[in-house]
């Protein structure tokens, strides 16, 4: 493997765990947000960090994961496409991606007090992404098909 390669590799994963970071606690903020009385100091102090967070960290970090990840997979050789590993890799990324967008939407609710989930909906959304990026590792690293 070319030096190169390996960069953008590294890359690539310090991207997943930056998106990965700020996916499994937004939900926790949305958990505590439901607890505040909408226009109270609490709920106004974390509609600020929930916009900071997806702006600053989560949208960036998977930018960048789809950038170095697109590199990675138009490498010449790097990934035998006849493997269903990747594919399976590849549809749980296109989920992590929706619960991204799910994400972002129920922000813009916090953000206009509109709200009507609860919170253990969010606690239960929480899990989502952790089950995927465990999927994901597994199918990347043991690739069991």
């Amino acid at each position: 493997m070319s030096g190169l390669y390996l960069w953008i590799k590294a890359l690539h994963v310090v991207s997943v765990i930056a998106w990965m970071a700020g996916m499994l606690y937004l939900p926790r903020l949305y958990v505590y947000h439901c607890e505040a009385a909408p226009g109270s100091p609490a709920s106004e102090m974390l509609k600020v960090m929930e916009r900071r967070l997806l702006r600053a960290i989560i949208n960036p970090a998977m930018v960048a994961t789809f950038v170095f990840g697109g590199l990675l997979l138009a490498a010449p050789g790097a990934v035998d496409w006849g493997a269903v590993w990747i594919w399976a890799k590849l549809v749980l990324v296109a989920a992590m991606t929706v619960m991204h967008v799910l994400f972002a939407r129920w922000r813009q609710d916090f953000a206009a007090d509109r709200n009507t989930r609860p919170a253990k909906f969010y606690r239960i959304a929480n899990e989502v992404p952790t089950l995927f990026m465990i999927a994901i590792v597994i199918l990347v690293i043991v690739r069991p098909f």
